[in-house]
């Protein structure tokens, strides 16, 4: 039977009529997809977080979408590697919002790329979530819907420089980084804070990260006296350069920095296993083996999971997939428990208090949208990975 005009418009103006009295619209929304942009570095010069982060947050959407999903919605990933490029992290944040329309954005996971992308996020009004370090990149007036689930670069600057300066001893300081954004927007913050301390800077510099050999810049730094080698840079072949550098030079001299210092791919890249002596780098309470040799129960667990579901450590650090897999929980929970808009994912956030993930304890306030308790960030030795967990330092905390 054909259809006529009149049947049509009338079959248009009920199915307007449905929407509009909302008995139609449930329906959709439940079976609509809660869709989480990502954008990790999964390739290029600084993919290290990218990888093991990538690993945790794959697995926490696995689980929730195999327990329904939340609220019978499943969570839609979708991810785009920025290549550890500012510029592509830019092009993926206005595919995320424009034509993908994301509920949140998970990331960047690199300071440089962030840096790029947050005024992005604050522009279209979409919630963003990172963990990246560099200070600047939190400001509730500029960026009411970016939350840091890491920390702050000070926070971590005044874990490694007490560790050098209190519990080492070391007076003259040299510190190195390469040429990306986060390694120079660390080094010049870090330089005042170790003068603040009474250190004597006996190097400053950044270096490009693609510069292959060293050791010219660890011969000025022994020339000038350093006590102690602070480097920061998230490029697992720079850090390495300088620790066989240093091991060339058979220099007994700690190094004391960022935490790709201690990652699978760094001990990939060292010339000799005992050039990784005397590295130290941060990672977090929550993480690390304490006194007794035991991980934090939450911890031992979550890596018995990733054990029996085959998840690679070899080349990556516990805190890395703990870190990325936090933060899909915690956006499930947000949205289980508030809803999906902008308002309910923010609002809810600015009241977060002790949320127990794996990696660290989440608190903001609207005030605060720097996550991570100062007393979680702790430093470890770098050459006792196991398992992709270490020990916390020879006389941490003395």
């Amino acid at each position: 039977m054909s259809v006529t005009r009149r049947q049509v418009l009338a079959g248009s103006a009920a199915g307007a009529a449905s929407l509009a009295s909302g008995l139609a619209s449930p329906a959709i929304a439940a079976n609509e997809p809660l869709r989480i942009g990502f954008l990790p570095a999964l390739t290029g010069p600084s993919s290290s977080t990218g990888v093991g982060m990538n690993r945790g947050t794959e697995l926490a959407v696995k689980e929730i979408n195999d327990a329904g999903g939340i609220n019978g919605r499943k969570i839609e990933l979708i991810v785009r590697d920025t290549q550890s490029d500012a510029t592509k992290a830019v092009n993926a944040i206005a595919e995320l919002t424009h034509r993908q329309k994301v509920h949140v954005v998970w990331g960047p996971l690199n300071s440089g790329e962030t840096l790029a992308a947050t005024p992005l996020c604050a522009r279209d009004g979409i919630p963003m979530i990172h963990p990246c370090w560099v200070d600047t990149l939190i400001d509730v007036k500029k960026y009411p819907m970016s939350f840091r689930n890491a920390p702050t670069n000070m926070q971590i600057g005044h874990a490694a420089n007490h560790y050098v300066l209190d519990v080492l001893k070391a007076k003259k300081v040299a510190v190195i980084g390469d040429n990306q954004g986060y390694a120079t927007a660390t080094v010049a913050a870090y330089v005042p804070l170790l003068k603040e301390k009474g250190a004597t800077i006996a190097y400053q510099g950044n270096v490009d990260s693609a510069n292959p050999d060293l050791k010219p810049e660890l011969l000025r730094m022994r020339e000038a006296g350093a006590e102690a080698i602070m480097p920061w840079s998230v490029n697992a072949g720079f850090l390495a350069r300088i620790c066989n550098a240093r091991g060339q030079m058979k220099w007994d001299v700690p190094i004391v920095g960022q935490t790709t210092l201690g990652s699978g791919q760094t001990q990939a890249l060292l010339e000799k296993p005992e050039y990784w002596e005397k590295v130290y780098s941060n990672n977090f309470k929550k993480v690390c083996y304490a006194g007794d040799g035991k991980l934090p129960a939450a911890a031992a667990d979550f890596r018995a999971r990733l054990a029996k579901e085959k998840i690679d450590m070899g080349d990556t650090l516990l805190w890395w997939i703990a870190c990325g897999y936090d933060a899909p929980k915690l956006i499930a929970q947000t949205i289980k428990d508030a809803g999906d808009s902008p308002a309910a994912i923010t609002g809810y956030w600015n009241k977060l208090k002790g949320w127990p993930g794996i990696y660290a304890t989440m608190n903001f306030t609207p005030e605060q949208h720097n996550g991570v308790p100062d007393d979680e960030v702790v430093m470890c030795q770098s050459n006792s990975l196991k398992d992709g967990a270490f020990n916390l330092a020879p006389g941490y905390g003395a």
